[in-house]
């Protein structure tokens, strides 16, 4: 009997003989954890490259020891746990599972909390349905359980250690990339997070290899490269903002209608929809009638600056923000 099977069986036994009251709480704990996170704007689901510094196989979170995948809720939270913390594979086991692998979980490490569902027969009511002469009800319940991430472990077997599957190869789109390198920008490649350093003036995005869908790379690349048009030398719009506040809001339009306007014009069509992105800036839409009028505004500018630089032409843009403001 696996390790697995063990413990949900003495999980079952003790719930017997005393029925557990946290059950409610259990559940509203993932819940809100996972309302939390689609707030935010993480979701798992959804995000377009895989982590862990791009190396993360597609697929399902499995259990190291049975070679099963988890289900359910259970894959939202260890995809998410995959995501927040950049594990490079998605196998998990308990610490039990890997001191009897060999190995152990390294000092200071966090376990992922999962949870198993079963359903057991209280005492009382197995009583009761034997002086009623009839078949026990049996009564559902949820039980946590903690698994950690192989690659949060020491000496486990090559079998586990060894998960990470090749990439897919890139696709080339030659009139992007060339736009990319015609800027001069400092873009660099790697690690599993795209975003625009404005302090060091740098652009970084995930190799494209790791993108689920390779051509989603360039509207990634091109929103980072929105960003890169908005430094003081260039077109100097207010990067100020930080976090939730309605300035990143407003900066983050920009460089998703940039990253629009420019695949557009480039005839690449990503299967990340644009439009799927918006919804974070509602409030900002919704309390100035102006601002989507202003932020398609810039995000043309932005565009025309990086477009015009790959033609070779100035990059001024005063012509063009006076047509299209």
């Amino acid at each position: 009997m696996s390790t697995d099977k063990r413990q949900r069986s003495r999980g079952s036994k003790a719930g017997a003989a005393r029925p557990k009251t946290v059950r409610g709480d259990l559940y509203q704990e993932v819940t809100d954890g996972i309302i939390a996170e689609m707030e935010a704007g993480r979701l798992s689901w959804v995000q377009p490259w895989d982590t862990a510094h791009a190396t993360c196989a597609v697929g399902l979170p499995r259990n190291a020891v049975s070679g099963k995948s988890y289900s359910g809720i259970n894959i939202l939270l260890l995809w998410g746990a995959v995501i927040e913390r950049g594990f490079p594979g998605q196998l998990w086991l308990t610490f039990r599972q890997a001191k009897a692998l060999g190995g152990t979980v390294r000092k200071g490490e966090r376990g992922t909390v999962i949870v198993y569902a079963d359903r057991f027969i209280p005492d009382q009511e197995r009583e009761q349905a034997r002086v009623e002469d009839r078949e026990a009800v049996a009564v559902p319940f949820l039980k946590r359980y903690r698994v950690f991430n192989a690659a949060q472990c020491d000496g486990l077997p090559d079998r586990v250690t060894r998960q990470v599957s090749p990439l897919p190869i890139i696709e080339v789109e030659p009139e992007a990339e060339r736009l990319a390198t015609a800027t001069g920008a400092d873009i660099r490649i790697g690690g599993d997070r795209a975003f625009y350093a404005p302090e060091q003036d740098f652009v970084q995005v995930p190799p494209q290899p790791a993108f689920r869908v390779p051509i989603d790379y360039y509207r990634t690349l091109f929103h980072e490269l929105g960003h890169w048009t908005g430094h003081a030398s260039r077109l100097d719009r207010d990067q100020s903002g930080r976090g939730k506040t309605k300035t990143y809001a407003r900066e983050e339009l920009v460089a998703e209608l940039c990253a629009a306007f420019v695949c557009a014009t480039l005839s690449i069509k990503p299967t990340v929809r644009h439009a799927d992105y918006l919804g974070a800036w509602l409030d900002v839409l919704k309390e100035d009638k102006r601002a989507v009028f202003k932020a398609a505004s810039q995000a043309s500018k932005a565009a025309y600056f990086l477009l015009a630089i790959a033609d070779g032409s100035s990059a001024n843009v005063t012509g063009h923000a006076e047509a299209v403001a």
